[in-house]
């Protein structure tokens, strides 16, 4: 028990790090949630910042949801933690602790949650991703 209720706290913690803001200060860029379509994401740093900077920000989401996930995993922990764990990183980038409770809509973070938790449903997901956004050219519906 006491495992998985330090899994959750740690899942929600890594959700809570928002990469984008932190890419966007360490690279003297403007705050995401003022610039561009006030999204703390991978699209709009891409917007504002460019392509390495949006490149460091999606790995960034997408390790937060994976690495807690497979923490969980090596704790020995069940598919009910597991998926409460993934939750729990997921809801900490939708509503970081530490940036007043205004994520990004955690694309990338549930991404890498599915990943761990069972990387072929990540590949169909991603798969069904990248038709609809090469079809419609608007990655916020795909």
């Amino acid at each position: 028990m006491t495992s998985a209720l330090l899994c959750l706290v740690f899942a929600y913690l890594c959700g809570s790090v928002s990469t984008a803001i932190l890419v966007c200060r360490l690279m003297g860029l403007p705050d995401p949630r003022s610039e561009g379509s006030r999204n703390p994401g991978a699209t709009n740093v891409l917007r504002i910042g460019g392509r390495k900077a949006a490149a460091i920000t999606l790995a960034g989401d997408f390790l937060k949801g994976l690495i807690p996930v497979l923490v969980a995993r090596a704790f020995g922990q069940g598919p009910e933690v597991l998926a409460a764990t993934a939750f729990a990183a997921f809801l900490g980038h939708l509503y970081p602790v530490f940036f007043g409770f205004q994520g990004g809509k955690g694309v990338a973070t549930a991404l890498g949650v599915m990943v761990g938790l069972s990387w072929q449903v990540a590949l169909a997901a991603l798969a069904t991703w990248l038709v609809i956004a090469r079809v419609w050219k608007i990655s916020s519906l795909a």
